[in-house]
């Protein structure tokens, strides 16, 4: 009887969440009433979206011509970067970071790190994160929560910078020369949805198989064997050991030396050290001044979670500008097709005005954007400018960008300093130019969030 009773509660409890009212026809009446189809705006502007790009009639001519492409701060930088079409814009960005140093080291016209070497350990890596998580959970139902997310988030290409760091502190880093693109890393779909697929038949093989870790681990080193084969057709298989020299700006050609990817990555680099950088993030949506991790927010095992600063955007950028003035540039992400007007190459709240065209406002702020999913970060790209007022007010932003040279403003995209505040999500920046206030709190017990927060997209 009571467990009956418990049944016809649990029922009435789930008719009285999802039920739902129908509109009634007086309803739809009033609805309805509310747009006079003869009105002569109203006809214009239907006759005009229904025949033309909803973006090209919103675009406003009053703010066309009204920000410049020149900045009082600039880092030294080289060379536009394209990662055609793939979601590698992390592992681009995280190269343009450093990029500038080696081209200053051996005075180089240009320089680029071979993406593609880097790509290729970063698939291998996600695919034994994936299959380890679906080891480690297998005793749940397929349909819980952990389950749903591991299989919607099977290795992509997606990133951030802490993604970076795991793979170049285990593998290192060579020159693009040395393991170039091929047709499927800058074209990446249909081998990414390959493997998903057969990451996914294998996860539903190891749920099924009846024994301890050890043993489905044996068969995990077997499926990877598989991941591996499709990468190396794919990508090539990357260098042990390779061969490099350089030409410098004067035309003096170095002697050929032989190098591993890490020592490479020691003497292009030198004594570099990773923990020397953090980053910073404005999500509005939970408390500021508090350090953040990521519950398995990695692509290597033994690597580093997502781990973040929350600060007010104003506090970031006073850090960017010092960082920007030392010659330093930054990681950035951000969501970059909001108000994005590509021709011009400018980031501003005024370029496309939707509100006019349709008579409807959009005014959700940037916390209720990134609880309703409206809005998050979709790209990262380098911060390698910041241009300021005659009082020293700063105005706008120069991003560089891995979109090639013919994409925005010759490759760069400018950005307001009203987009920056609307819809900038991380800074990594070095460590030295934040106050003691920031720096302590990189000394807190991190608290730990799940993967699947509304902010917690990778960049793409």
């Amino acid at each position: 009887m009571y467990k009956l009773l418990i049944l016809i509660v649990a029922v009435l409890f789930s008719v009285s969440i999802f039920a739902q009212k129908n509109i009634s026809e007086k309803e739809l009446n009033i609805i309805k009433s509310s747009y006079d189809s003869n009105d002569a705006y109203l006809k214009a502007v239907t006759n005009a979206v229904t025949n033309n790009n909803i973006k090209n009639l919103a675009l406003n001519r009053q703010n066309i011509g009204k920000t410049d492409h020149s900045f009082k701060y600039k880092v030294n930088v080289s060379g536009i970067t394209d990662q055609k079409s793939s979601g590698r814009c992390w592992m681009f960005t995280s190269y343009n970071i450093l990029r500038p140093k080696v081209i200053e080291k051996y005075n180089l016209k240009s320089f680029e790190y071979s993406t593609n070497y880097l790509y290729f350990t970063d698939i291998f890596e996600k695919s034994n994160m994936f299959l380890e998580g679906i080891i480690e959970t297998r005793g749940l139902s397929i349909n819980h929560r952990k389950i749903e997310w591991l299989f919607n988030n099977v290795a992509g290409d997606g990133g951030v910078w802490n993604s970076f760091i795991n793979l170049v502190e285990k593998y290192g880093l060579v020159p693009k020369e040395v393991m170039p693109e091929t047709n499927s890393s800058e074209n990446t779909r249909m081998m990414i949805r390959l493997i998903r697929r057969k990451l996914r038949e294998d996860a539903m093989e190891l749920r099924s198989i009846k024994g301890t870790d050890d043993v489905l681990r044996k068969h995990k080193i077997e499926m990877l064997k598989d991941i591996y084969k499709i990468l190396a057709i794919n990508l090539g298989e990357p260098p042990l050991k390779f061969n490099w020299r350089f030409t410098d700006k004067d035309g003096n050609i170095t002697p050929v030396k032989t190098y591993t990817p890490k020592s490479y990555m020691k003497e292009i680099l030198g004594d570099i050290n990773f923990n020397d950088y953090v980053m910073l993030m404005d999500d509005p949506s939970k408390p500021y001044y508090k350090l953040y991790e990521i519950e398995k927010d990695r692509n290597v095992t033994e690597g580093k979670n997502w781990k973040y600063i929350n600060l007010p955007a104003n506090e970031i950028k006073q850090f960017a500008l010092k960082s920007i003035k030392e010659n330093e540039a930054m990681y950035f992400s951000c969501d970059v097709g909001k108000q994005l007007n590509k021709d011009e190459g400018l980031l501003d709240i005024d370029n496309y005005d939707y509100e006019s065209l349709f008579g409807v406002k959009f005014d959700m702020n940037k916390k209720e954007r990134i609880l309703t999913r409206e809005s998050g970060s979709t790209h990262g790209m380098a911060l390698v400018g910041v241009d300021v007022d005659k009082e020293g007010k700063i105005t706008k932003w120069l991003l560089e960008n891995s979109w090639g040279k013919t994409s925005g403003h010759n490759g760069y995209l400018t950005m307001t300093d009203r987009w920056f505040d609307e819809y900038m999500f991380r800074v990594v920046i070095l460590k030295r130019f934040l106050d003691e206030k920031t720096l302590k709190i990189s000394d807190q017990e991190s608290i730990l969030l799940p993967p699947w927060d509304p902010m917690f997209s990778a960049d793409e």
